[in-house]
């Protein structure tokens, strides 16, 4: 349901700008007059704006983002299904002319990208159906996130004003992401590619344009090109713990030293640096996380996305399917957020308590694993809850 509050008070009030919240009209004219300022057309801004309004469905999905709460090993059974890796097969002949392209400019793997365009779109299929400019509007409005939101807003009257947003038929997901690897309308303005060269950045129609752009958005988040981002590896059950985890990075012949083998094929050269990753402790898969996997929380800040979408790509590369190990389930959502109260407490910033697992959460849980002498995988357990 979509609805517009505007009480007709409000209407008859001089409009006075704002960052984000208060009386919608006036924070449209905010909007408004700083993209006017930064060059877009008087005219553009007003007909980008022409029956605008609020989506409320846009602020329940935001708050509403439970699948995150998953452990790695449960949400990328979820995610990486045989029909998906088939999928990615197919499509990786299907446009394998671009994806030489892509491995040859930007040396990107094609596994990297297939991932992507698997996790967000099913490979184009499911784009979302949220009217994109309702949807900025409203996440720009809102004051959750607004440093994130007006930016795009902003970029999205840009496209508009030169021909590539309509306001009418723009659809996408909830947060505003266009397309078929759901990029945001900055990154489209700044960085989208005409994959297909028909002279237009079209993401949600044309496949060469969505991965050329996604690869251009990758190279300018760091990635390195020709190198690896993650490969599973098996560790010794002696291990020394408390050097897991992405804060820590080693070279190759330091973690040789340390046990760490390859479960297939072999590790890079000797002086390249990882870390040891962990996604659900020392009882499941174990990984090497290269420097590329940094770029991967540019992308999407999620820590379980993030290790599943980097994992999926090994797969579509060849890797074989990760060794759970003994692993079993973790804590519900509601005990990570108790678990995440307890760590508040004590001083750690673990960026609220949302009972989903992320990098601070893991890095406090560490911590306090070291403190009390538990074995320090970064892994909340029922018994460190307890413990504190």
């Amino acid at each position: 349901m979509r609805f517009l509050a505007l009480p007709l008070a409000f209407l008859a009030t001089p409009l006075i700008a704002q960052d984000c919240g208060g009386p919608l009209p006036a924070f449209i004219e905010g909007v408004k007059a700083q993209a006017i300022a930064e060059g877009v057309p008087p005219s553009a801004a007003d007909s980008f704006f022409a029956g605008a309004q609020i989506d409320s469905e846009v602020i329940a999905a935001d708050r509403r983002q439970g699948v995150f709460q998953l452990d790695f090993v449960t949400f990328s059974r979820r995610l990486i299904s045989q029909n998906r890796i088939d999928n990615g097969n197919a499509m990786s002949q299907r446009y394998d002319d671009t994806f030489d392209r892509i491995e040859s400019e930007y040396g990107i793997p094609r596994g990297v990208l297939l991932a992507f365009w698997a996790f967000e779109t099913d490979y184009g299929q499911v784009q979302g159906d949220f009217n994109t400019r309702d949807a900025l509007l409203t996440l720009a409005h809102d004051c959750r996130r607004p440093e994130l939101f007006r930016p795009q807003l902003i970029a999205g009257i840009k496209l508009h004003a030169r021909g590539d947003f309509d306001v009418n038929t723009t659809e996408g997901a909830w947060a505003g992401e266009i397309g078929q690897l759901q990029k945001l309308p900055k990154e489209i303005l700044e960085q989208g590619v005409d994959g297909d060269g028909d002279g237009r950045v079209d993401l949600r129609n044309s496949a060469p344009d969505a991965l050329m752009t996604g690869a251009q958005v990758l190279s300018s988040l760091g990635w390195q090109a020709n190198e690896p981002w993650l490969q599973e590896i098996d560790v010794p059950s002696d291990f020394n713990w408390s050097l897991t985890g992405l804060d820590t990075e080693l070279t190759i012949a330091d973690w040789t030293d340390l046990g760490v083998t390859p479960r297939s094929g072999s590790l890079p050269a000797q002086d390249k640096t990882a870390s040891v990753l962990l996604p659900v402790g020392r009882e499941g898969p174990a990984f090497l996380a290269y420097p590329n996997f940094s770029v991967y929380f540019e992308w999407n800040q999620s820590f379980v996305y993030v290790a599943t979408a980097a994992y999926f790509a090994t797969r579509l590369e060849g890797a074989s399917v990760f060794d759970a190990g003994t692993f079993s389930e973790g804590l519900s959502g509601e005990e990570v957020t108790r678990l995440q109260e307890k760590l508040q407490a004590r001083g750690y910033d673990v960026g609220g308590s949302d009972g989903i697992i992320g990098a601070m959460t893991r890095d406090a849980v560490q911590k306090e694993q070291e403190r009390l002498g538990f074995p320090a995988d970064a892994w909340p357990t029922r018994e460190l809850l307890n413990a504190l």
